[in-house]
């Protein structure tokens, strides 16, 4: 099975469409970040039980994206592309309806509670298919050359949704707070309409009788492995960070909660934003000059020494340049670390180890926000920021000690000696 390479104009056309895909699909679903505890306060759940939105959601994203990332490798990415974009939209309706019959009364207890979780449950399985195939649509559409500019701006597809998501959603709350779910319901349904028409396909489909990917045999590629714990490790130190920055400008500032809302929106949306840039501005030109073993440990290094300030700062912008510094290393390594996956899978398994990019994300997702709130709560209110700082340091002891077998995404001009 090979890839299916547009023209020049072509496939510089799909990278943009493909890069509008993904902050589409993020927006929807990062508007709802700014109304889950209220809407959950309203249908009488606990914050625990609100919880388990996430859980449940990250979980399937765990088990079912390396079956997605394989199956677009058999199937071909586009058709499953399109089944994980119109999965997000079925099951925000099928979110939105259940939380609408909540607040009218007609649905409440554990029933209500079962169901919520289900459509999230529902919403994991089949929206997972959306992340790993994008990124190996984006490496089928490059060379290895530019591997790193194209996964920069899948980064900064997602950072970029991330920042306008939550004010998007804020607003639209005035409407009501089940009406930022069926905006992101109809967003994803629109988002399938245009990936339908404007999106192409970039790999053959096998068919039946070819072999299936083994991923287990892509595990045993060298680096691969490390690389994904690296992926699982550094997501962990920057999740459990996104769930407890909003108790930590409240607590040290003397802020209300009103106001804590506003000053973190705020320094997230500048975090956001100096990210995005760095993943599709300069993430692109780096990549193709800096080679992996040197982006990786930068990125790392950056990463953790803005997650050691954060405790040391009592203030709206010594808190904000701690986390563009966050922002920038996050922006160097995530791009890296899907470069190195992608480079060292070949080029027969970019869909398994997107898929497997996508699993060692969601472990990440689930185990920082139960760590990080405990340490918090338990120890102190900078536990959480330390505990990130020492794990990121712990990541660039091994990468610079033990010399993992980073790819080479850097190769000589022709004519010139190697």
């Amino acid at each position: 099975m090979t890839a299916e390479v547009p023209p020049p104009d072509t496939t510089k056309r799909a990278k943009i469409i493909l890069f509008f895909t993904i902050f589409t699909a993020m927006l929807g679903l990062s508007v709802l970040f700014p109304i889950i505890a209220p809407l959950s306060e309203e249908l009488n759940l606990t914050p625990v039980q609100a919880g388990w939105f996430s859980t449940a959601y990250s979980l399937m994203q765990l088990v079912f994206s390396p079956v997605w990332g394989s199956r677009s490798e058999r199937l071909g990415r586009r058709p499953v592309l399109l089944l994980g974009l119109i999965g997000f939209s079925l099951s925000f309706a099928l979110f939105g309806l259940f939380a609408w019959l909540g607040l009218q009364g007609t649905l409440g207890g554990t029933a209500l509670f079962g169901l919520l979780v289900a459509s999230r449950l529902l919403g994991g399985v089949l929206s997972s298919a959306t992340l790993p195939t994008a990124q190996a649509m984006m490496a089928d559409l490059s060379t290895e050359a530019d591997r790193a500019g194209a996964m920069g701006l899948i980064g900064a597809a997602f950072g970029l949704g991330v920042v306008f998501g939550p004010a998007l959603g804020g607003a639209l709350s005035h409407f009501g707070l089940v009406a930022p779910v069926f905006f992101s319901a109809g967003l994803g349904l629109l988002t399938a309409v245009a990936a339908y028409f404007l999106v192409p396909e970039t790999r053959r489909p096998a068919g039946a009788s070819a072999a299936k990917p083994d991923s287990r045999a892509v595990l045993q590629r060298g680096g691969v492995m490390i690389f994904l714990a690296i992926s699982a490790v550094y997501t962990l130190a920057s999740v459990s960070m996104e769930q407890t920055i909003s108790f930590f400008v409240g607590d040290t500032q003397g802020l209300t909660p009103t106001q804590t809302a506003q000053t973190v929106g705020m320094m997230l949306g500048v975090f956001g934003l100096v990210s995005a840039a760095v993943q599709g501005g300069a993430m692109r030109r780096l990549g193709k000059v800096v080679p992996l073993s040197t982006l990786i440990p930068a990125g790392i290094l950056v990463m953790g020494i803005g997650m050691a300030l954060i405790p040391m700062t009592h203030s709206f912008w010594p808190t904000t340049f701690a986390l563009s510094l966050l922002g920038v290393g996050s922006a160097v390594l995530g791009p890296s670390l899907s470069t190195a996956l992608s480079l060292s899978a070949g080029e027969d398994n970019q869909g398994a180890v997107a898929g497997l990019n996508s699993s060692a994300l969601a472990l990440g997702r689930m185990t920082g926000p139960l760590l990080g709130t405990a340490l918090y709560q338990q120890v102190s209110w900078g536990a959480p920021y330390y505990f990130g700082a020492a794990l990121l340091l712990g990541l660039l002891v091994y990468t610079v000690l033990a010399h993992p077998p980073f790819p080479q995404n850097v190769r000589p001009e022709q004519g010139s000696a190697a």
